[in-house]
């Protein structure tokens, strides 16, 4: 990895995501003032349309809700396979779960896809659906994830799962041990969710953007949610959080409970012919493959490299070992887009999906891990038969009150001893960087007026100064210089340069600083 700070020559300059810089999307209001409706649904991304979708088609009165603009959280910068392979899953769920749970898992997933593609057809979407098959793959000379592969293999054989074990792969992948599993799918996933808008919007269904709300929901009858400013009330039925992360805690303490982590994508055009495919490393650090239409041309899509959010040090580095990893397998003739995604990942690795409580109308959907388009399709099925009082044969598995004591407690432990290491560390680290130091385009940890402060240079010289401290629960937020983001290594919470929310659980911005004390 090349720890110099600074920009690849061959990476473009800026983030932007393929799916939305090649998708038209309508802009909507901000809620200006009191609402009523049947189904308060909040997130816009494939989980909120989906269901707004679903509960609209069914005849409810239902309002979609963004606290920014739709499609720009994870959907909008996802690597957009559509599987129910979900890298080393099974062999846990057996472990954890049971056999009969572990088939459910596949089953739902394996349903969202095969909706997934029976819906583009039938609403003729242009959306560049197609059958692929799917590979999970060990490295030649890394015994220890063959080993963890011939046990997921196991479990394929044992819960009947159309897996199939090849022993390479004629990619020119170094790889020994492959799973393939047939008939799965990728799209554009922005294409296919317009569509889904279109349908929505037709019937009757209402939307409003740059709409945060807040976490205090009033029970009691009807529910009766506020914006962030409480300035307008909107008065419901149900509620359904489809925000990444819940934007209502409801006493769950969800953010002790799920972590974040970031991986990165390059949109490369090769240098030689890609067969086709999706392609996924068993082992670390994550490398993935898939197609793409783009311009009459086919790109690759080259993914991975995760991390904790707050924790990855240099994040262009990560852009650049995509680049590297690229570049020896494929050769690259130009690099139309770079984009980076924010996923949570739950205790024992399934979505929270469902009633937050049986006296409860509000429904979540989280914890998706890097699985966002089928978790997020089935999360919709689930959670609008949930509200039409529906039974459902996922809705144990994926009960958001569960909770295993293996791998639960072991996780829990973990995870939360790293926040405290994180909260800690941020407020006794020395600094020696000052604002003068920075150059155009450079953001750091300074110290400025006495005190540690987030900074950040922009293309113009004009310097932009925030209290780093996360508003969600203190921990200090650290310089993303790949995506130029101030992030929180606690739980997740990502800010602009100017200190705006990006990601939650954070629901109130960064303080801005005087530049010229």
């Amino acid at each position: 990895m090349n720890t110099k700070n600074k920009q690849s020559y061959h990476l473009p300059h800026f983030p932007e995501s393929l799916w939305r810089d090649t998708t038209e999307l309508p802009a909507f209001p901000r809620l200006a003032e009191d609402h009523s409706t049947d189904v308060a649904v909040v997130g816009g991304g494939i989980t909120g349309i989906t269901t707004a979708y679903l509960l609209t088609k069914a005849g409810y009165k239902v309002t979609l809700l963004e606290a920014g603009e739709l499609l720009s959280g994870t959907t909008g910068f996802t690597s957009a396979k559509i599987t129910a392979q979900h890298g080393l899953i099974y062999q846990d769920l057996v472990k954890h779960f049971g056999v009969e749970k572990a088939r459910l898992y596949f089953q739902a997933n394996s349903e969202a896809m095969e909706w997934m593609i029976n819906t583009a057809q039938e609403l003729k979407l242009s959306c560049g659906m197609q059958r692929e098959h799917a590979y999970l793959y060990a490295d030649a000379g890394d015994e220890k994830t063959l080993k963890q592969l011939e046990e997921e293999y196991q479990a394929y054989e044992k819960l009947g799962l159309p897996g199939e074990w090849l022993e390479q792969l004629s990619l020119p992948l170094t790889a020994r041990g492959v799973i393939k599993l047939p008939g799965q799918a990728r799209f554009h996933p922005l294409q296919y969710l317009s569509g889904l808008l279109k349908v929505f919007l037709a019937e009757g269904g209402v939307i409003y953007e740059h709409t945060m709300i807040s976490e205090k929901v009033e029970q009691g009858g009807r529910l009766t949610l506020f914006t962030e400013q409480k300035e307008h009330r909107i008065s419901c039925n149900h509620v359904v959080s489809a925000s990444h992360f819940p934007f209502y805690d409801g006493g769950a303490l969800y953010f002790s409970r799920l972590h974040a982590e970031r991986s990165y994508c390059l949109a490369i055009q090769p240098e030689t012919d890609f067969e086709g495919g999706m392609y996924l490393s068993a082992g670390e650090p994550t490398r993935s493959l898939r197609a793409v239409e783009w311009e009459g041309r086919k790109l690759v899509i080259v993914g991975g490299d995760n991390h904790k959010t707050g924790q990855g040090i240099c994040t262009i580095g990560h852009y650049e070992n995509l680049e590297l990893f690229a570049g020896q397998l494929l050769g690259i003739k130009s690099f139309p887009y770079r984009w980076s995604a924010q996923d949570l990942i739950t205790l024992d690795k399934v979505p929270y999906i469902g009633k937050v409580s049986k006296d409860e109308e509000i429904y979540i959907a989280t914890g998706f891990g890097k699985w966002g388009m089928t978790s997020g399709t089935l999360a919709a099925h689930l959670i609008s038969d949930q509200i039409q009082r529906k039974e459902h044969p996922y809705t144990e598995l994926y009960d958001p009150s569960r909770f295993k004591a293996i791998p639960g407690i072991k996780n829990f432990i973990v995870q939360n001893a790293n926040v405290v290491k994180e909260l800690v560390a941020g407020k006794v680290e020395i600094i020696h960087k000052k604002t003068r130091d920075l150059q155009r385009d450079e953001g750091a940890v300074v110290l400025h007026d006495g005190k540690r402060v987030g900074a950040y240079r922009d293309q113009e010289g004009e310097l932009h100064l925030v209290d780093r401290t996360c508003t969600h629960m203190g921990c200090e937020c650290e310089w993303n210089d790949g995506d130029r983001s101030w992030d929180c290594p606690c739980h997740g919470s990502r800010y602009s340069f100017d200190g705006e929310v990006m990601e939650g659980p954070a629901t109130l911005p960064l303080t801005q600083l005087d530049a010229k004390i």
